[in-house]
């Protein structure tokens, strides 16, 4: 299949780049001078300077012709536009499949990515989700990397994989969507969390345990939604988190660095210059979390600290002065 990818953004030029090595890919950006300039220079010197296109790669600043000349598409924004977005592209896909590699939540509703798809393009619409660890700039320089595609569309999630393959890249999949957005979107949480102690300096030892117990509350929660266990514990999940985490590519990681060394959020947006989506999921997932009765300490703390309630310094001391309790 010849895939467009909608967002220029570093994680939608980097796919575009990986799909472009096995064949002609179309990659689209509403920033018509943006576009210009990739195109002359062969590259995304905006989001991933100095990493020159495939040959099969073009550029296109017009969304109807993007998609008119695709097989399928592939959708790379933000996930506070994804509504907008295919409520935008849905009179040009003619029935083409659609796969995205946005993490997160509806802002608002605490609706997945999936059930938005559903409700604008029909629930037997053919879809699949792109996630895991993954860095763009990682990705567009051809190192190793595996990801999981997950979708109810067999045929569907075999092509997005047939395209996606490589020497360096491998591909892994799976049927249990919400696991995988889940895993997606909470990560991104608990970067924030790491981010934050590892910007207080309290080591090695603290940002472990963060990620331990992090994973334990994407669990529970998990479990309340029906996930399958094995999901959250791969790629999607346990796979996305380390790497988010630990990652100083990771945005989130970074925008809890600066909370950590006392800069406000919107400092740290900022000097970082992207969207960083976990301020923003926070709110889902502490909608979720009450909703269904699930104990996400670490994730309280971090919306805590977010709205303001806490300090990071009051937040982590709180976190350590709860009563001790079985691990499992």
């Amino acid at each position: 299949m010849k895939f467009a990818v909608l967002g220029a953004g570093s994680w939608g030029t980097a796919l575009a780049m990986q799909i472009a090595r096995n064949g002609e890919t179309i990659l689209w950006g509403r920033n018509a001078e943006r576009m210009a300039a990739m195109q002359a220079s062969r590259s995304n010197e905006y989001y991933l300077p100095g990493i020159p296109f495939p040959e099969h790669l073009m550029v296109c600043d017009d969304l109807k012709q993007a998609i008119n000349q695709a097989d399928a598409v592939l959708l790379v924004c933000p996930s506070h536009a994804f509504h907008s977005m295919l409520k935008q592209i849905k009179p040009y896909l003619n029935n083409k499949p659609l796969a995205w590699a946005s993490k997160g939540f509806e802002p608002g509703t605490g609706q997945f990515l999936h059930q938005i798809a559903e409700q604008v393009l029909g629930p037997t619409y053919p879809t699949a989700l792109v996630t895991g660890p993954s860095f763009a700039k990682d990705v567009a320089n051809g190192k190793p990397t595996l990801v999981a595609v997950a979708s109810k569309h067999k045929a569907f999630a075999k092509e997005v994989s047939n395209a996606l393959l490589s020497n360096n890249f491998r591909v892994y999949l799976s049927e249990d969507l919400i696991g995988a957005e889940l895993g997606g979107a909470v990560k991104n949480v608990l970067a924030l969390a790491t981010g934050i102690a590892d910007g207080i300096e309290l080591g090695d030892n603290t940002r472990a345990a963060l990620i331990t117990r992090g994973l334990a509350e994407m669990m529970r929660l998990g479990h309340a939604l029906g996930c399958q266990p094995e999901t959250l514990m791969g790629l999607a999940g346990l796979g996305d988190l380390v790497l988010t985490s630990t990652g100083d590519l990771s945005r989130n990681r970074r925008m809890g660095l600066a909370l950590g060394r006392g800069k406000t959020i919107e400092e740290a947006k900022a000097e970082i210059g992207q969207v960083v989506e976990g301020i923003g999921t926070t709110d889902e997932v502490m909608r979720l979390a009450r909703k269904h009765g699930v104990d996400m300490p670490i994730t309280e703390h971090v919306w805590k600290v977010v709205h303001g309630e806490m300090s990071t310094t009051e937040a982590l001391s709180s976190l350590m002065g709860r009563k001790s309790r079985s691990e499992f």
